[in-house]
């Protein structure tokens, strides 16, 4: 059988029922919708990090970002210059070793120019921009630059971001299917990361260029209604690149995959959860999560299994061909038999965060979080809020998993106390960083 083709889509900040078919009622979003009827809907999703490039280095590397220093930073910030290295083999690397074209359109966020970027990682197209967040009118980044690429050359569009990175998906679609040979395109939206600006809001951006850039928009902006714009907005997106699939016959053959580097932030919707983007509560940390495998995945199919963004190179890689590099082996699993409708597989995976330093390690059902020397226990099939605390009920449960989560942290690089945390600066976590367990 051929090769298939790739498209893996992310989103930016995405909460766990932002999507109509994941329990959103304020707004719809039928495309996917559609995806998920015809492919798996992951109830059990996982972000690598609550964070983004936390997120972006373990699903490029197929591994716990924890392993890199750039995996430390939380998100990766311009203070220092840190990214993903370029040595290191990447799902895109890989995949292009197997004989696939490659190409990035939309968010990096894994290092800059001149020692980092998406072409020394292995992607041979990149359309896009670098930072953390880009306005979506003026395209500037966090610090008022502007911030669109193509390629290692500044790039000048105008328009909508989420529109513009629709129209460079098609446009490459249409070139990656005419050149014969099978293709990785990762679309990654901004949307719906602040500024929060839906399609019709270009004054809005205007207005924050004159006051010093998109980043002050994370404090004052935003409605609920804009929100559901942003999301709507890719959503229509998304419906054009599949369309571009079909038009160009190569929807057959296709694997789309779509999912959300954290949880949900201001206006995010992560019910049945508590917690947001930045915390290790399940609402920071669950997504959704879609897989459209045409042969493959069983149509309709709601899958328990518990996944997390290090599965998506070994599956993928498998699914080439392919291997991850026996000098890195990926810390994630294949999830085709998830996909083919299998019975879920317990899992163990484990996260942490500088910012008030918080631990957590799911094994089946059961739960351990630390926040702040706070420790607790929770059953999060059955309390999926986390709000009952069952470490003295079940203490054997909750000693053995403390001294596991404590075996795999030393496997791991140990925390960097200077690394940039989400808006706390180096005082603040050396002044709380030894708080008593």
């Amino acid at each position: 059988m051929a090769q298939p083709n790739i498209v893996f889509i992310m989103a930016d900040d995405l909460g766990y029922a932002d999507l109509s078919c994941y329990g959103r009622l304020e707004y719809s979003t039928p495309v996917l919708d559609e995806l998920a009827a015809g492919g798996v809907r992951f109830l059990q999703g996982y972000a690598a990090s609550a964070v983004c490039s936390a997120t972006r280095t373990a699903l490029m590397t197929g591994r716990y970002q924890y392993r890199l220093p750039v995996g430390l930073e939380e998100p990766l910030h311009g203070g220092r210059n840190i990214g993903l290295p370029p040595d290191h083999p990447t799902l895109p690397s890989l995949l292009r070793e197997a004989g696939y074209a490659t190409a990035l359109i939309g968010k990096w966020h894994l290092g800059s120019l001149p020692d980092f970027c998406p072409l020394k990682s292995g992607y041979q197209k990149f359309w896009g921009f670098r930072g953390g967040a880009i306005d979506y009118f003026t395209h500037a980044g966090m610090g008022a630059e502007h911030d669109l690429w193509d390629g290692d050359t500044p790039a000048k569009a105008s328009g909508y971001m989420t529109s513009l990175l629709g129209d460079k998906a098609v446009e490459t679609i249409g070139a990656l299917s005419s050149a014969g040979k099978p293709f990785l395109l990762s679309l990654h939206f901004s949307a719906p990361h602040w500024p929060w600006e839906g399609p019709d809001d270009e004054a809005e951006a205007q207005r924050l260029a004159k006051i010093g850039g998109p980043s002050l928009i994370h404090l004052d902006g935003g409605t609920m209604a804009t929100y559901a714009e942003m999301v709507v907005a890719m959503d229509r997106a998304i419906g054009r690149v599949l369309e571009a699939l079909k038009a160009n016959g190569v929807a057959g053959n296709t694997i789309v995959i779509f999912t959300s580097d954290n949880g949900g932030e201001r206006f995010s919707n992560t019910w049945p959860f508590t917690g947001k983007k930045t915390e290790l509560l399940e609402g920071g940390l669950r997504v959704p999560l879609i897989i459209h495998w045409p042969g493959v995945a069983k149509p309709g199919h709601v899958s328990a299994q518990t996944a997390i963004t290090m599965d998506f190179t070994p599956t993928l890689l498998a699914a080439a061909g392919a291997a991850p590099h026996p000098d890195y082996p990926t810390d994630g699993i294949d999830l085709r038999a998830a996909i083919e409708g299998a019975a879920p597989q317990p899992r163990r995976l484990f996260f942490r965060y500088l910012r008030m330093q918080q631990r957590a390690y799911r094994k089946g059902d059961w739960k351990y979080l630390r926040i702040m020397g706070n420790t607790f226990l929770f059953d999060v099939a059955n309390d999926p809020l986390e709000r009952a605390n069952l470490k003295s009920r079940h203490r054997d449960v909750f000693d053995e998993m403390a001294a596991e989560y404590e075996a795999w942290e030393a496997t791991m690089l140990p925390l960097d106390p200077s690394a940039h945390s989400h808006g706390f600066s180096p005082r603040f976590l050396a002044d709380h960083f030894a708080a008593p367990d």
